[in-house]
């Protein structure tokens, strides 16, 4: 097949960096355009909730380098498509493509009201900062939600002394990681002065500017700083009109092609589109941006894929303790074996499944992401 004449990636995310780094590596020697959003151009986001709500200096070191690629960045928002005419439309002009990448990422979901104003994200390096600027003189916190971001979050402002309240309808990270693990890390953050509150419904953004929560059952909670962890909304509003989107974002197949010739998708404003028993399903996760990044740049030039365009690995840290993940989520039930101790913070375990596969998880301990890929191996062929 003859590779694509020009080759335009839109969103300067780790998908779309990834994307286009791997589009010189595979020989791609045509016209290569790169459009961000973003004035200070392309940044790793898992420190912003890890790292950059403690350390100033580490706003510095985010920076995902494109020297000598020969790309045209053009910083510049996306505002539309035509697929049939091939070009994507900024806010500055029009660009044509042979081949397109959509990588435009996701914002942050927002709960308050229309004309609310207050609200607190982390989605971006200027959240985080502003975010933490805000960290500096509070004395109180609520979180609303309990997924990996909305635990980070309130590690940030335990570690700071600030009592803090996460909020959700489910316990913390249990979506993620099963009941079983929730119950540990909610007993360790517990320790750590966060407090859980579970709610029998979603939370409503109070005061303008925001000041607090109320629940469905009458509940309201106030303090300094609120900060919505909802998760995220897929980019695809430049889409409209093009068929790609839907309310999941742009769907894509095991080699990150849309359903529209030449165009690709690859990274959070992705899911995965069913096939057979499996629904449709998203996995806004950094393995995953790096993973459909590279094969949606293969894919792009009509060569084979360099591996899954999916990859099983997660990881967080909550409370100073981390936990990394290879392996199919949610966790059910017990542990099929435990090395270590869970409660000391210290342990390796492993969960079977009824599919033959399993998952690995490093609880506390600094294991190699190899290492817990060759442990969910050996234990799948037990």
């Amino acid at each position: 097949m003859t590779a694509a004449r020009s080759v335009l990636v839109v969103g300067e995310s780790l998908a779309g960096t990834t994307a286009v780094r791997h589009l010189r590596a595979l020989g791609h020697a045509g016209p290569l355009t790169l459009v961000g959003a973003e004035e200070q151009g392309a940044y790793s986001r898992p420190p912003l909730s890890k790292v950059v709500l403690k350390d100033p200096s580490a706003d510095e070191t985010l920076g995902l380098a494109l020297d000598g690629l020969d790309v045209d960045v053009i910083r510049s928002p996306a505002v539309a498509a035509d697929t049939d005419r091939r070009t994507v439309t900024t806010a500055d002009g029009r660009i044509g493509y042979d081949a397109l990448i959509v990588a435009t990422g996701a914002d942050a979901r927002r709960l308050a009201a229309p004309g609310q104003r207050g609200e607190l994200v982390l989605r971006t390096l200027e959240d985080a900062r502003r975010l933490r600027a805000r960290l500096a003189d509070a004395t109180s916190a609520i979180v609303v939600g309990a997924g990996f971001l909305g635990m980070e979050v309130a590690s940030a402002c335990a570690a700071r002394g600030i009592p803090v309240t996460v909020v959700d309808t489910d316990r913390p990270l249990e979506r993620v990681l099963g009941a079983y693990l929730s119950a540990e890390i909610t007993a360790r953050a517990a320790t750590h002065g966060i407090r859980f509150l579970q709610a029998s419904g979603f939370a409503t953004l109070t005061g303008d500017p925001v000041r607090g929560v109320a629940l469905p059952d009458g509940t309201e909670l106030t303090a300094d700083l609120v900060v919505t962890c909802a998760g995220e909304v897929p980019c695809v509003d430049w889409l409209e009109g093009t068929g790609l989107a839907g309310r999941l974002g742009v769907g894509i197949d095991h080699a990150c092609a849309t359903t529209v010739p030449g165009v690709f998708a690859a990274g959070d404003v992705t899911y995965l589109r069913a096939q057979g028993t499996q629904p449709d399903r998203r996995a806004p996760f950094w393995s995953n941006a790096v993973a459909q990044g590279r094969a949606a740049a293969a894919s792009a030039l009509g060569l084979p894929l360099p591996g899954p365009a999916h990859d099983d690995y997660f990881w967080t840290e909550v409370t100073g303790l981390s936990v990394k993940v290879v392996g199919r989520l949610p966790l059910l039930g017990e542990p099929t074996a435990v090395q270590g101790s869970v409660a000391d913070g210290r342990a390796l375990l492993t969960w079977n499944h009824a599919d033959g596969t399993s998952t690995a998880v490093a609880y506390g301990l600094r294991k190699p992401v190899a290492a817990l890929r060759a442990l969910a191996a050996t234990s799948s062929s037990d």
